[in-house]
């Protein structure tokens, strides 16, 4: 459920020359559409009404991680008279490992839809990523620690209560004291739109010189998290052929309440430092929580560029 406000170091200079790309990327866009139709079309609707799917949910993404080679970890609780856990994946790092990220994105959808943009899209670029990622961790040659939660509850009605999946794993590792050098929470990352005039913006934005296309992907950070927002988005300008645009914003989020929309919120409360990755949702995606956002909206090539934007970010230099 994201929203997002663009503030005005959007864009910056032509991107290097390309790189070597570090996926295939016809590979990964045939998987990211396995794991959403998986999501969407045999599983369907997982929203908070329908517990059974939500279950459904994380036995799917722990049999995925399994087949990796990657232990999971249950973060059960209650909601109502049933219970929902996060599901917590994380490779065992390598004794030079210095820096600790989270990779979360929330797996259920709002009720009335099967949410293939929101969030199925995340879900299947957090999968994908953590599969590249999983081919070094076995190897011993990353740098860095990552753990990729899939957080049960975003939409409403949980939404914005201490039952959000994010609200739980944020404060759970503020009380145990984890090392999170960032959060990034992806958040519907999978419709483009093309259409001169397509992209939306909030005001007073939509009066500014902003893209007037969906082709780009947001990065959104508060002021805490400027280091990684910058970092994010400098890894991001390798990959030329997925367009970045950032903004940090002041207070919290709290200035602009519509960049709050998401799980990144949740950490920023418990004083960590987050970012929302997203296709700006309603600004840009028609079908936002609508019976219409499904497989058939998404643009695969474009998410698994998304793939290998974060790879270069995770596999990079620290961030700045």
């Amino acid at each position: 459920m994201a929203a997002l406000c663009f503030g005005p170091t959007a864009r910056g200079s032509e991107p290097p020359e390309r790189e070597a790309p570090l996926i295939d990327k016809a590979q990964t866009v045939a998987r990211l559409e396995a794991h959403v139709r998986e999501l969407t079309e045999t599983i369907g609707e997982r929203s908070v009404f329908l517990p059974a799917n939500l279950e459904r949910t994380a036995r799917y993404i722990e049999t995925f991680y399994a087949s990796i080679g990657i232990a999971t970890e249950r973060e059960t609780y209650a909601y109502r008279d049933f219970t929902v856990s996060n599901i917590l994946a994380e490779p065992t790092p390598s004794s030079t490992s210095f820096r600790r990220y989270v990779l979360g994105a929330h797996y259920d959808s709002v009720s009335g839809t099967v949410g293939a943009d929101d969030n199925a899209s995340a879900v299947a670029v957090q999968l994908e990523v953590m599969r590249h990622l999983a081919e070094r961790f076995h190897e011993g040659r990353s740098e860095i620690a990552v753990q990729a939660v899939s957080f049960a509850l975003e939409e409403p009605p949980v939404y914005g209560t201490r039952h959000m999946g994010s609200k739980i794993r944020a404060k759970n590792a503020k009380k145990a004291g984890e090392r999170i050098d960032g959060m990034i929470c992806l958040e519907m990352v999978g419709y483009t739109c093309r259409a001169p005039g397509c992209q939306d913006y909030p005001f007073p934005l939509m009066f500014m010189d902003y893209p007037k296309t969906g082709d780009f992907i947001g990065i959104v950070g508060d002021f805490s998290s400027r280091r990684l927002t910058v970092g994010l988005y400098h890894a991001f300008r390798r990959n030329p052929d997925l367009p970045a645009v950032r903004l940090t914003v002041p207070l919290g989020g709290w200035i602009l309440p519509t960049v709050r929309l998401s799980d990144h919120a949740s950490f920023w409360d418990q004083g960590f430092r987050a970012v929302m990755v997203t296709d700006s949702a309603f600004y840009r995606n028609p079908y936002y929580h609508t019976p219409l956002d499904t497989v058939d909206k998404l643009d695969f090539p474009f998410m698994a560029e998304l793939v290998e934007s974060l790879l270069l970010f995770f596999l990079g230099p620290p961030a700045r």
